[in-house]
């Protein structure tokens, strides 16, 4: 059995470094899948080998200045770094003004030295790191990055007599990495501040006595004590009459919510009003905070189609373009010499090989390696703030592509929460008729059971078989009762009378003989209107109900909200059919919470469920979990989802195409060394500042 660590790393400085990292991780012997995240800063392994693991943590440890954190705290403090960094820069610009006024005012010698020497003061106080990394990973056969492009690039310059311009290169590439490290680390924060929704501790009551623990050490059944302005540490049921909780971290809506006694009450609520209990209801690992934390640490692993294309291309596209950058060098001279008539000469080497360094220093794809899996980091945190969880940045590209969409109806449009609403016996009472029916439904973890609830039972079953899509068959003292849909009685060949309703319509039959119907009624959702509406707007080709329920109830449902494709009394095989269909026009987005969606579930494109109704089967086939069962949560999500694919392809474009002007601007020789560093560095930051936009999706809040 292989297990899954993360374990959290610092100072990591550049994806391509992830990259080689990662490289190195992969021919450790036991370790069957290892992944390097540089913007989530984590490294993610499947092994068995607990020597495996610790050789994984040794050898990232000795990788540059990589450390693995003890207790993984998500987001270390870098502050002491970047201090170090300031003042070297700051150290850097002081001797370089120096260099320039020395250079420019002094006559002599003494001055020339001393402006040589300030000029090298300034160059290895923010240069001498770069030097360093390059030539350690040039003894470690990793020659093509950014580190040894803008060695080559420097000391070309230095080779060229251009002092300043060699000082400048180092102090902007440093510069800009400075700027950039924090720039990601803000986009790194804002999804580290969900780690905050955990609680560090629980108030475990015992006879009368409170004790201390960890969300982990929580059991089902205990009974926590919630004060004023802590967060719930595990999801549990309120056991005070009344309590008002603050969910916005969890659902992103600012309104507080009002819970009364044995209403549902998530972990990472923040409790708003006076002392209250709750017990719990789930383990940690199980409750809403759990899930949460869980998904937003490995959701980096599904990687998108463009970050796995950057990925790539970034892998070939250094060492092409260095010897791209060799050819300038060594061919172009012979080439001006033709074309200006000298013949076959060495015409004007050194404006070539500053056109080649220029080349070299325009190259570098930061921007691209940079900006383009935080952009989809930034869209799953924004995701995440709105009570929406994304397995993988792969499914916000299949949702922003999406042109179908299609929703269960029971606990998904509908709440799930159902009451008895008619009882019809063929033979014998009412209440018998309910006692048999609760008997069996107890077994049974659909939400529909949940409406004989307070129906008290005479006899326990012997043993239930759910059948998807059907209902339930059970043995009561030896008679096989059956309760469930029409399609479950014709199966068993029980004769019985067929009722329309806009209810859901419930038989039940013993030994093969009908003993009458129930009525079970449920409300819709709020706001599924609103949402149905505003997903409409949002320009898809399909907006769907598949529903096993009856035609009568999904097309007052479909009237109610909206909609007009309806597709009801669905076996799960025809579910998947209907699916099969929708996906033919696109992607197909599937919305369900039940055991029944499961198979449609893994047949979508994207399968978003309910997180709190949701069943575990449901939450696992998923893509997507919408952890309140908020559906206005569905719009959002496609819109933050188009919107991180859109700036993806904006900073994919804008990077090449300035990339390639400012290239040809270099070659033709009118762009010097130091501009193209700034260029370089302005184009990456832009892009990073770009992706920053995805944070902040507006949307109308309900009156």
């Amino acid at each position: 059995m292989l297990d899954r660590q993360v374990l959290r790393i610092e100072n990591l400085d550049c994806p391509v470094c992830a990259q080689a990292l990662q490289a190195d991780l992969q021919k450790i012997k036991g370790v069957e899948y290892v992944s390097v995240d540089y913007v989530t800063q984590t490294i993610t392994l499947q092994t068995s080998d607990e020597k495996a693991v610790q050789k994984v943590i040794a050898t990232a440890n000795k990788f540059e200045e990589v450390r693995v954190l003890d207790g993984g705290r998500y987001e270390t403090n870098s502050k002491d770094r970047h201090i170090k960094d300031w003042i070297l820069i700051a150290v850097s610009a002081l001797f370089f003004v120096v260099g320039v006024l020395l250079e420019k005012l002094g006559n002599g010698l003494t001055m020339q030295i001393l402006s040589y020497c300030a000029y090298a003061a300034a160059y290895l106080s923010v240069g001498y790191p770069v030097l360093i990394s390059t030539a350690k990973n040039i003894v470690k056969g990793r020659v093509f990055d950014e580190n040894f492009l803008m060695t080559v690039a420097s000391i070309g310059a230095i080779g060229l007599g251009q002092y300043s311009e060699a000082v400048l290169v180092m102090f902007l590439y440093q510069l800009g990495e400075l700027l950039q490290t924090i720039a990601v680390g803000s986009s790194r924060r804002s999804v580290a501040a969900l780690m905050e929704l955990k609680s560090e501790r629980a108030t475990v009551v015992y006879n009368d006595e409170q004790t201390e623990a960890s969300p982990e050490e929580v059991k089902i059944g205990d009974i926590l004590l919630i004060k004023a302005g802590e967060k719930v540490p595990v999801d549990g049921v309120l056991l005070t009459d009344y309590a008002v909780f603050d969910t916005k971290s969890l659902t992103g809506e600012p309104a507080p919510k009002e819970i009364k006694q044995d209403g549902e009450v998530l972990s990472g609520y923040i409790n708003a009003g006076g002392v209250c209990k709750i017990r719990a209801t789930r383990l940690y690992t199980d409750s809403a905070v759990g899930r949460i934390l869980h998904m937003v640490e490995n959701a980096s692993e599904g990687k998108a189609a463009p970050e796995k294309f950057i990925a790539k291309f970034a892998r070939v596209y250094t060492p092409i373009v260095c010897v791209l950058a060799l050819a300038v060098a060594a061919f172009a001279p012979f080439l001006h010499g033709l074309v200006a008539g000298r013949g076959f000469v060495f015409y004007q080497p050194v404006r070539w090989l500053q056109s080649a360094l220029t080349f070299l220093v325009i190259s570098c794809p930061c921007a691209l390696i940079i900006s383009v899996p935080l952009t989809y980091f930034s869209g799953i945190g924004a995701c995440a703030k709105n009570g929406i969880l994304v397995k993988g940045a792969t499914y916000l590209d299949v949702v922003a592509k999406a042109k179908s969409i299609a929703f269960d109806k029971t606990g998904t449009l509908t709440k799930g929460e159902f009451s008895v609403q008619g009882v019809y016996p063929a033979k014998n009472t009412e209440t018998e008729l309910l006692m048999l029916a609760a008997a069996v439904e107890r077994n049974s973890s659909h939400p529909i059971a949940k409406a004989f609830d307070g129906v008290a039972i005479h006899a326990p079953t012997e043993q239930t078989e759910e059948i998807a899509g059907k209902g339930l068959v059970a043995k009561i003292n030896g008679e096989t009762v059956l309760v469930g849909n029409a399609a479950l009685m014709t199966d068993y060949g029980v004769a019985f009378e067929k009722r329309d309703s806009a209810n859901t319509v419930i038989y039940v039959a013993k030994d093969g003989e009908y003993q009458g119907v129930i009525e079970v009624g449920d409300a819709l959702r709020e706001g599924v209107k609103e949402s149905i509406s505003t997903i409409k707007n949002l320009g898809f080709d399909s907006v769907a109900i598949l529903t096993g329920d009856n035609r009568v109830r999904a097309e007052k449902i479909a009237n109610e909200v909206g909609m007009v494709e309806v597709n009801a009394e669905l076996l799960p095989d025809e579910k998947l059919e209907i699916a099969q269909k929708l996906k033919e026009k696109g992607g197909l987005i599937y919305v369900g919470d039940g055991i029944n969606d499961a198979p449609v579930m893994v047949t979508a494109d994207c399968a978003v469920s309910m997180g709190k109704l949701g069943s575990a089967a449901a939450i696992e086939a998923s893509d997507m979990v919408l952890i309140s069962d908020d559906i206005s949560s569905v719009p959002k999500g496609i819109r933050i989802a188009r919107k991180t694919r859109a700036i993806v392809l904006q900073n994919i474009v804008f990077s090449i195409c300035m990339k390639v002007a400012f290239m040809a601007l270099g070659l033709i020789g009118v762009l010097p060394l130091w501009l193209a560093v700034f260029a370089d560095v302005g184009v990456m930051l832009l892009a990073v500042l770009n992706s920053f936009r995805v944070r902040v999706v507006k949307f109308r809040r309900k009156k």
